[in-house]
């Protein structure tokens, strides 16, 4: 190319550059503008469950539990303005899928090593099990399948997290990731206040009553709360072995994401694979713990992760709240209800049993 092509080629491709970066200007604007109203609705809402917190006897509650309350009662009393949809589902999905991610930041390979062998022995035969009993249950007494696979996840794993992780594969309606919520919050929340009474009547140490905590109550502060009411010792053990536990999210999702891959293409052929649903932010979690293991995130950044994390997660909560119709969850009935006792009983028998044996 001559210099005087140069010359002439120089300032239009300057030109298209351009035009190109304010074509992605105006296109990030509008999004923005289409995105913001949700945003701000949703952030309202994560912002009023953190101070419903602060009421006495209330800061036992997880914000992401008190987020999903509060958009359920937005959405059903004054409904949620049309020019928030983009930003709610915006939050439902994006934040979601990030806030999980950064939970990985919170586990390292030497939390699994404290718990031990044995113990996450225990851990993984108690999630496997109570997964697939829970579906078993479903069957048996005519759940749906994609709500039977959200109370499973969420019992079995970590709670309100597994669910709408689990949601991202089973993609269930709104209605069915709201009634699973409400049913790990419940049994979760009543185990956080029988489970400390149990000890000494089943003559568990310190440490097995951790250990029996963190593999069987359903929330990370659920687990906090039941165990440090029994010795320090005890819940530091229990929140460590929750952690372990909720490191089996990944593998849990992923296998789940493969079973749906299956569904879509009963004939095995590609095209309905290639519609299934990957969990990328599975691995992506997954990646944050390896690397936390090999490079340890300092502890400040850490804690500061964990509350983003928690925000994140609220916020995606509080817009699930927003799309659940009371009427459609009344419609469910009480079969879901009484799934998430049997698979809360289950995990808590199961579990025991196996701590006992190996104690």
């Amino acid at each position: 190319m001559t210099a005087q092509s140069h010359a002439r080629s120089g300032p239009a491709a300057g030109a298209e550059v351009r035009a190109a970066t304010r074509g992605l200007n105006a296109h990030a604007r509008a999004w923005l503008r289409a995105v913001w109203p949700g945003l701000m609705l949703v952030a309202a809402i994560v912002g009023a469950a953190f101070a419903v917190r602060q009421v006495p006897g209330l800061g036992v509650l997880s914000p992401m539990i008190v987020a999903i309350l509060l958009g359920i009662a937005v959405r059903n009393t004054i409904g949620a303005p049309a020019a928030a949809q983009p930003g709610v589902a915006f939050s439902a999905r994006r934040l979601l899928r990030l806030g999980i991610v950064l939970l990985g930041a919170q586990l390292t390979a030497s939390q699994i090593a404290e718990v031990g062998a044995t113990g996450v022995a225990i851990l993984a035969a108690s999630v496997v099990a109570t997964f697939l009993v829970t579906q078993w249950l479903g069957r048996l007494i005519g759940v749906d399948r994609k709500l039977t696979e959200l109370i499973a996840g969420g019992t079995s794993i970590c709670g309100a997290s597994a669910v709408i992780a689990t949601n991202t594969v089973t993609q269930a309606p709104e209605e069915d990731a709201a009634y699973a919520l409400a049913c790990v919050t419940l049994f979760g929340s009543i185990a956080m206040f029988v489970y400390p009474l149990l000890p000494g009547l089943l003559d568990l140490s310190p440490r097995s009553y951790g250990l029996w905590a963190g593999a069987s109550i359903h929330e990370i502060a659920q687990v906090v709360g039941a165990t440090f009411q029994d010795s320090r010792e005890a819940g530091e053990y229990g929140t460590v072995a929750k952690l372990t536990r909720v490191m089996m999210l990944a593998p849990v999702v992923m296998t789940l994401g493969l079973l749906a891959a299956r569904r879509l293409a009963p004939g095995a052929g590609s095209v309905g694979r290639a519609k299934a649903p990957v969990p990328w932010f599975v691995l992506g979690f997954a990646a944050l713990v390896v690397v936390n293991s090999i490079f340890p995130v300092p502890v400040e950044a850490r804690a500061v992760l964990g509350v983003v994390a928690i925000v994140l997660l609220s916020m995606a909560l509080a817009a699930l709240g927003l799309a659940a119709d009371i009427g459609k969850l009344r419609a469910k009935g009480a079969k879901p209800l009484l799934l998430g006792l049997m698979a809360t009983l289950f995990i808590a028998a199961f579990s025991l049993t196996l701590v006992k044996l190996t104690a």
